[in-house]
């Protein structure tokens, strides 16, 4: 995978308007997230829809609290192990809301949002594992600040109000994975 203006040429791109500038240019925290739409149903249009601002709200009944919503992430890797990508990493995505990691509000302004399309309690898959430590060690190489101590979950910058990626993220196996020679 190569990173080209903050863009992962090896991927599908699904731009979404739900951007805008970081004001400093920072990049210097990872933020792992779970989504599905309809809850628990995957490989649906519904995540892409809704990133890209035009989710039918009637297609489904949960999604009455989604209407107007204006939310991104970076990226998105489905269960199969396709990696998404909806902004530019040089852009801020709004993925973490009210959030705050060391002391510092708004997560936003200096993380890359990572989705995995899954649930709190559902194990993710090998491909999506996969998917996700080659993605990181491409991260890494483009953003310097960035380091396997700089990964958190969205509950653990959002406590209280945010629970993914969940129990069933297995964060021994991933931090494992990102050991390089």
């Amino acid at each position: 995978m190569t990173l080209h203006k903050g863009w992962i040429r090896e991927c599908r791109q699904c731009v979404s308007p739900h951007f805008n500038a970081r004001p400093d240019d920072e990049v210097s925290l990872l933020v792992i997230h779970n989504i599905s739409l309809p809850a628990g149903q995957f490989g649906l249009p519904y995540i892409d829809q809704l990133f890209q601002g035009c989710l039918d709200i009637q297609a489904d009944e949960s999604f009455c609290d989604l209407q107007g919503l204006e939310v991104s992430a970076h990226f998105l890797i489905r269960r199969d192990g396709e990696l998404v990508q909806y902004v530019s990493c040089d852009a801020r995505a709004w993925h973490a809301g009210v959030s705050s990691f060391a002391g510092r509000a708004g997560c936003n302004d200096f993380a890359i949002g990572i989705e995995l399309e899954g649930t709190d309690s559902l194990a993710y898959t090998d491909e999506q594992y996969e998917r996700l430590t080659q993605l990181t060690l491409v991260l890494f190489d483009a953003y310097p600040m960035l380091n396997r101590n700089l990964i958190v979950g969205h509950s653990d910058i959002a406590p209280g109000r945010k629970t993914d990626p969940g129990e069933s993220f297995d964060w021994h196996r991933y931090r494992a994975s990102l050991v390089t020679e």
